[in-house]
């Protein structure tokens, strides 16, 4: 598991602490852990681009959304700011995309579009792709977060596709945050493939 923190303020340091700790319980008593996790919280930005690269199951993003005509992550002082076109161009700088099967954009509407569209040129292979609708808050990602968790190590095991837990986790959070809530979920699941430029800048 790999956990980047962009958004750099209290409410995404108590998003990201909640998530460290649901991830450490699962861990709790058992011999061996089943999580890893790596967790990173930066601005320098080879740092992070490094980050976005590296070898992981899910890579969970939690940062601001901007969803106009450059997608990119940012954080709430706007003194960091990432745009998926740099993450495609440090890859394919180093000749390989993103290396997470799956990848969790936990910010405001990153499972739109553009957003999914702009990402395409960062991916290696398929990934599954989870991100908001909506605006989303501490409130809305610690609900859908803790049961996507939950729904992934549960399923975790041997013969099990990490891409095919992965969705089977998300769809699972998003049945789970509608039960809790009594509202429709924010966060939507894709799977989605390198585009024609990705293909290219990794074959």
């Amino acid at each position: 598991m790999s956990l980047l923190d962009i958004g750099l303020d209290q409410s995404f340091d108590a998003s990201m602490a909640f998530v460290q700790s649901t991830l450490q319980s699962i861990n709790a008593g058992l011999p061996e852990p089943i999580a890893d996790i790596d967790f990173v919280r930066s601005r320098d930005l080879d740092t992070v681009l490094a980050a976005f690269t590296a070898e992981c199951d899910v890579l969970h993003v939690m940062a601001h959304g901007d969803h106009g005509e450059t997608p990119m992550f940012s954080s709430t002082d706007g003194k960091t700011a990432i745009t998926l076109e740099a993450i495609s161009d440090y890859a394919s700088d180093r000749g390989h995309g993103l290396n997470a099967s799956t990848v969790l954009a936990d910010g405001c509407k990153t499972g739109i579009g553009a957003w999914q569209r702009a990402l395409r040129n960062c991916l290696h292979g398929e990934i599954v792709y989870i991100g908001a609708s909506a605006l989303v808050g501490w409130h809305e990602s610690t609900v859908f977060c803790s049961a996507f968790y939950g729904a992934l190590f549960r399923n975790k095991g041997k013969g099990v596709p990490p891409v095919d837990q992965a969705w089977d986790a998300a769809h699972r959070a998003i049945e789970a945050y509608a039960a809790i809530t009594d509202r429709v979920c924010p966060y939507k699941v894709v799977v989605l493939e390198p585009s024609r430029q990705a293909r290219l800048a990794f074959r």
